[in-house]
Order: C-alpha cells, then structure tokens, then sequence
C-alpha cells in the first residue's frame, strides 16, 4: 500500500536548514492502522505530507498503490490523490456552507451528476450517523460533528487510504474515542487503510495495529502495537508507553520495600495476548521458599487485545527466586528484574 524508502527531506530556512526527515523507511500493508507518534517537530506532518504528493522528498522513494510518486505527472498525481482521502485537526470545511455542500465539494469538483451526489452523501452520512444533519450549516456543529462532516468529506471519493493529520488533537477524551471508533469501523466495514498521526499514546492504544515512534526526524522505533507496548526500546518510546501504561513502582512504596531485611528482588511482569490466560502468579506462589508481594497491577486494552503489568516482590533465597523467574518466562510472559532496590 505505501513504501516509504531511505527518505529525506529538508527546509531552508533564514538562518539555517532544517532536517525534517533523515533516511526515514516505512512500509504500511494494506488493511493497516497504522500511527506515526512524535513531539512537535518530529517530522510527522512532513512524512503524511509525501504520501499524499504536497511534499518531494529530497531523496528516497515513495510508492503509493504501486506508484512512485516522483515519476507521476501532475495530471496522475491529481487521478491518485482521488484515491486518497484526507482528515485534518482543524477540519477545513466551509463554516458558510451546508453539511451537505461540505460533503458532496468532491464530487462536484469531480463533475459528478446530481443523483451520484445525492446517493453518494447520503451513503456516507448514514455512515457517520450524521443524517439529521444534512441542511445545517457547519458553523452550528460541535467540534466533534465537524469532524464526521470531514470524514464523510474523505470518503465520497471512496478511497482505500485515508490520512489523519492529528485528527483528534482538537477534540475532547469522550468527543475523541467516538471519532476513534469511526475511523476503526471505516477500516473493517470499508478495508481503508488508515495512516494516522498523533502526538498521544492514548489514540495509538485504542485503535492501532502498527506505530512508528519518530524523533528528530528519524523513525527510532517501529512494529507491532503490542511488541512496542510490551518492549520499548527507546527512551522516547518508554516515555510515551507510560502515559497510557503504568508500570512505575510508586515512591512511597519504594521506601517501605527498602526497609526490609529480607532478601528479594523486584520483577515487572507483562501479559500480553494470551499469556494473560495462564495462572502465571499462582504458579510462582508454588515455588519453594518463594514469598510474593504484589507491589502493583495495571490493566490496559491495546485495540483487539489486553496487556496486564505486575510489580512483584519475589522473597527468598538467590537460588528461589531464579527458580520462580524462569517460571515466568517459561510460561511466556515478559520479565524485567527492577535492580533500582533490594
């Protein structure tokens, strides 16, 4: 669906260049959520704004429907971008104009007759529960409804990509998980491929199958939702992790641990998938001269599947406790001894 291959891009500024993509590769299958998440200034916009042909790269490749898009004419950028829907922060709509004008805008450009419009709006605003709607005028919308408007605007052209430039950051938390599952019923009721940009965890959690974490123009980390959850192996990537994860031991709790005289160390468990169904701490409560102390619990859904962190206090002997950790990794789930106390 789209290569992204060895590609840079830099701006010149007043005083200096600026470096907004460096060798950044990327591959996005068809039927994917996929979320790019970064700070300001990471390089996301800029990486979106190459797949849709608003920026060249200054090298690299990159396909689209099996089309390189340095090698397209304006003529058939103009034809792939019709398959191309787009959803932006801050909806771009017409605020004089009706829901239906907003809506149908594609399709008039496109010279459509009045009855492919007519069907085609009242298809996709049924899909977007936005019937009602139809002869109000986009200035008297909540947040929240302007963006369906905007949605329902990118799927006229029925497309099978569709780009979300932070297409939530404008929304509040309930307004936002409405628009999530929308996006997340377009990809598996229509197969859009969804390419999405975010600077919050919470929006890859929810609804992503795949993320790429960029920083300084650079993808430092990618994959699964649930290997980069379960592992992450930037400092960045942890960062954004726990906002939405808590697997941090709490301060107070430290201080109480660290007076114990007895001899222990700290674990941080992940279950992720199904080893959540195996009775992993019963099992490590059977090991001989093993005591657990649960320290902590977090339990956090990651779009189709679940993710359960524990802090254990493994009490005993070394020879106990190396026991009780193989335990745990024979039974597949992800282990990290916390040397920070004990």
């Amino acid at each position: 669906m789209i290569r992204i291959e060895h590609v840079s891009k830099t701006f010149s500024g007043k005083d200096k260049e600026v470096h907004a993509l460096s060798d950044v590769s990327l591959h996005v299958r068809q039927g994917d959520i996929y979320g790019i998440i970064g700070y300001s200034g990471a390089g996301k916009s800029t990486l979106i704004r190459l797949v849709n042909g608003l920026e060249r790269a200054d090298s690299g490749i990159v396909t689209v429907y099996d089309q390189n898009l340095e090698k397209l004419k304006k003529c058939e950028l103009r034809t792939l971008r019709r398959k191309i829907g787009m959803v932006f922060q801050q909806f771009n709509l017409l605020e004089s104009k009706t829901v239906y004008h907003n809506i149908a805008l594609p399709l008039i450009l496109e010279k459509a007759s009045k009855e492919q419009i007519e069907q085609r709006v009242a298809q996709v605003l049924a899909f977007v529960e936005l019937e009602d709607k139809r002869d109000t005028y986009v200035s008297q919308l909540s947040g929240g409804q302007k963006q369906r408007v905007g949605i329902a605007r990118a799927l006229t052209t029925s497309p099978q990509l569709l780009l979300c430039d932070e297409a939530t950051s404008a929304l509040d938390p309930q307004t936002t998980e409405s628009i999530l599952r929308l996006l997340k019923k377009i990809n598996r009721e229509m197969g859009v491929t969804v390419l999405l940009i975010t600077h919050q965890m919470q929006v890859v959690q929810m609804i992503c199958n795949k993320v790429a974490v960029m920083e300084n123009g650079r993808i430092v980390e990618n994959g699964d939702v649930l290997d980069v959850f379960g592992a992450p192996r930037t400092v960045i990537a942890r960062r954004f992790v726990q906002t939405v994860v808590n697997d941090q031991i709490p301060e107070s709790i430290i201080s109480l641990v660290r007076e114990q005289k007895e001899h222990f160390h700290i674990n941080r468990l992940k279950f992720i998938g199904k080893s959540v169904k195996r009775p992993v701490i019963s099992e490590i409560c059977r090991v001989d001269g093993i005591v657990v102390n649960i320290l902590g619990a977090a339990v956090q859904e990651l779009q189709d599947s679940v993710m359960c962190v524990f802090i254990l206090q493994l009490i005993g002997s070394e020879e106990s406790i190396q026991r009780a950790e193989r335990k745990m990794e024979e039974n597949g789930v992800l282990r990290e001894r916390l040397e920070v106390i004990g």
